[in-house]
């Protein structure tokens, strides 16, 4: 028979294994690149689309996020 650590040791696998089993769709759409800056609307070059796959800022904002200002 098993006891309440088996049982929630089972049930943990099962939730990682779902969550990694679906991993790959959730990655696909994560290295889309926005074609519009999030924060400014200003249309994002296609060699920072290209170079930073899943850019959902340009380059000034990006830095301003991050604490580099000008």
């Amino acid at each position: 028979m098993a006891d309440f650590a088996d049982i929630a040791s089972d049930y943990s696998e099962q939730v990682l294994q779902r969550t990694l089993d679906a991993r790959p769709r959730f990655a696909v759409h994560s290295t889309l690149s926005a074609e519009f800056c999030e924060d400014c609307g200003v249309s994002i070059p296609q060699a920072r689309r290209e170079a930073v796959p899943g850019c959902e800022l340009c380059v000034d904002c990006q830095g301003y996020r991050e604490g580099r200002r000008g």
